[in-house]
């Protein structure tokens, strides 16, 4: 399993199950997708997606928590970039990337645990996010369960 995820060259020769690359690259057009309209419209997105009461807040304040948005929407989107490369030319590396974004969520939300972010409702994005999270985990582990056919790793 360390060898799946950690292989020793980068190559396209990809060992696991097909299923994940085509979960990996879902997972990797939506968080692509997310990321530009974060970037692009960051006010809208942290009022209406992720209910954070913008307009209850000082205009400089709420400025900064927009930029804020669209600097975190352009690291998802830097991270998705390097997904895509992935899925193109080094796929022995697919179950590596989906650890990262993986790992990427789960330290987000202990971190949200630390310094929770106020918000109003219920917002839609922990449900979208949610279900990112089950179809990266489904991805992670079908990444790393050999096919028969698959070339041994040395």
């Amino acid at each position: 399993m360390l060898k799946q995820l950690l292989p020793r060259s980068l190559d396209n020769t990809y060992r696991g199950n097909r299923l994940a690359l085509w979960l990996f690259g879902l997972v990797t057009l939506m968080r692509t997708f997310q990321s530009l309209v974060v970037i692009f419209d960051s006010y809208s997105t942290a009022v209406r997606a992720d209910g954070i009461p913008l307009d209850s807040y000082p205009h400089d304040a709420a400025q900064t928590i927009a930029a804020i948005f669209a600097l975190s929407g352009l690291s998802r989107l830097i991270i998705s970039l390097v997904c895509v490369v992935v899925l193109v030319r080094y796929r022995s590396a697919v179950s590596f990337m989906l650890a990262v974004v993986l790992l990427n969520y789960l330290a987000a939300q202990v971190l949200l645990k630390f310094v929770p972010i106020v918000r109003v409702g219920s917002p839609p994005a922990s449900v979208v996010n949610l279900t990112l999270l089950a179809l990266t985990l489904v991805g992670f582990v079908l990444s790393l369960w050999r096919r028969k056919d698959a070339p041994v790793l040395s």
